[in-house]
C-alpha cells in the first residue's frame, strides 16, 4: 500500500509545479515577444558563462541543465549555428568537448536577462518576501538533495 502523502505536501508541490509552468510560459512568451530566443538558450548560455574559464564540458552541461546528451547536442547545434557558442576539444582528452560563449552569446545573454528578469521580478519578488525566499529555497534544496541521491537530511 502507498504512503499516505499530507495534504500540505500535496498543495505545496502542486504549487512549484504550477508556479513553475506558470512563470516559464510567461517567459517564454515574453521573451518570443520581444524577438529573442527561448528560455532553453538562456539557461544553456548561462551555465556556460558561469563556468571556469566560461566553458563548460558537454557532457556536465547536460546534467547541470537535466537535459539529455542528445537534446543538449541539437540546442547546442542551434547556439553554434547562431554564433553564440563554440565547441572546443579538451586539451586533456581527445573525446572531450566543450562548449563555450561567444561575444554574441554574452550580448544574447544581457538582451535575455533584460526580459526574463522582469518577469522574475514581476512574478517571484513581486509575491514572495525575502524570508518567505529563503524558506521555499532551503526547502526546495532539501528536496532536491533527496530526489538525486536518497540522502536522509
Amino acid at each position: 500500500m502507498a504512503a499516505r502523502i499530507p495534504q500540505a505536501h500535496l498543495d505545496a508541490w502542486r504549487g512549484v509545479l504550477n508556479a513553475h509552468a506558470a512563470v516559464v510560459e510567461r517567459a517564454e512568451r515574453e521573451l518570443a515577444e520581444a524577438g529573442l530566443p527561448p528560455l532553453a538558450w538562456y539557461d544553456v548560455l548561462w551555465a556556460v558563462r558561469r563556468a571556469p574559464g566560461r566553458r563548460a564540458r558537454m557532457a556536465e552541461l547536460a546534467e547541470g541543465l537535466t537535459v539529455s546528451r542528445g537534446g543538449l547536442t541539437k540546442l547546442a547545434d542551434r547556439l553554434e549555428g547562431a554564433g553564440l557558442l563554440r565547441r572546443e576539444a579538451a586539451d586533456d582528452d581527445g573525446r572531450g568537448v566543450y562548449a563555450a560563449i561567444t561575444e554574441d552569446g554574452e550580448v544574447m545573454l544581457r538582451r535575455m536577462w533584460g526580459v526574463y528578469s522582469r518577469v522574475l521580478r514581476e512574478t517571484i519578488v513581486d509575491a514572495v518576501d525575502a524570508a518567505e525566499a529563503g524558506t521555499i529555497a532551503a526547502g526546495l534544496e532539501r528536496t532536491l538533495r533527496l530526489a538525486r541521491d536518497g540522502a536522509r537530511t
